[in-house]
């Protein structure tokens, strides 16, 4: 398996989960339901204009689909990343006025509400009246995991009215075993970090629940290093201070 490094651009210093996280859709695995839908989407007509719901286990491509659809729609500089705790109805209605202007490049806005099963209940209310109205310029997208939307449709009984106003794209939780073994395989090769065979990935892979940023943070580490690799690695010396 090969890794895309093209546009890697971040210093080499930032943390292996963002430098290798997907930037296009063709870099997406293991999601193959979601990206048909999205392509169905794409076909008839585009991304904006509307809300969208992805549920998902921790690691497994919420925020990475989050970020490309609101990539389609608008340039970093009009996109905008949100916490849901965080998140007031006097704040959506700034939002909302910001909505009626429109910006340079791509013409458009995204709003991504990371931790959605955060929501208070007034700010849900204000919601299922605002997500009527989005303008054909904008996108909202609601990212959360699978026991944080299951604790907010316990919470709070607007929730299930929120998600009908969304696109709701639930991540595959089966047959990522194999891709994401690969991949992270591949990412260790390439980093210089590799020696360890694919099933010690899969073993780790399985412990952490398939979590993809869990896995690279144990490749940054050495995790994945043969023993001699690993005893070629010795820690500076401590620098003393100058007397």
């Amino acid at each position: 398996m090969t890794v895309n490094t093209g546009a890697r651009t971040m210093e080499r210093t930032a943390p292996l989960y963002e430098r290798y996280r997907p930037s296009a859709w063709s870099e997406v695995i293991a999601q193959p339901r979601t990206m048909q839908r999205l392509a169905v989407m794409a076909s008839r007509g585009g991304f904006a204009g509307r809300a969208y719901w992805i549920s998902g286990e921790s690691g497994t491509g919420k925020t990475t689909i989050a970020r490309l659809l609101a990539a389609e729609v608008a340039d970093d500089f009009a996109t905008w990343e949100l916490d849901a705790t965080a998140l007031t109805p006097a704040a959506l209605r700034d939002i909302e006025r910001e909505w009626s202007g429109g910006t340079f490049g791509k013409g458009g806005r995204a709003y991504l509400v990371n931790e959605a099963h955060g929501l208070r209940s007034d700010t849900v209310k204000h919601l299922l009246v605002m997500l009527e109205r989005i303008p054909r310029h904008c996108v909202v997208v609601f990212t959360t995991t699978c026991a944080g939307q299951e604790s907010l449709f316990d919470d709070l009984p607007d929730a299930g009215p929120l998600t009908s106003r969304c696109v709701c794209l639930a991540l595959a939780r089966h047959a990522i075993a194999a891709p994401f073994a690969a991949r992270c395989k591949a990412i260790a090769e390439a980093e210089g970090l590799g020696g360890a065979p694919l099933a010690a990935y899969t073993d780790f892979g399985q412990a952490c629940g398939w979590n993809m940023r869990s896995m690279l943070q144990a490749v940054e580490s050495g995790e994945f290093l043969d023993d001699a690799t690993a005893a070629r690695y010795t820690m500076p010396a401590t620098k003393t201070a100058a007397t």
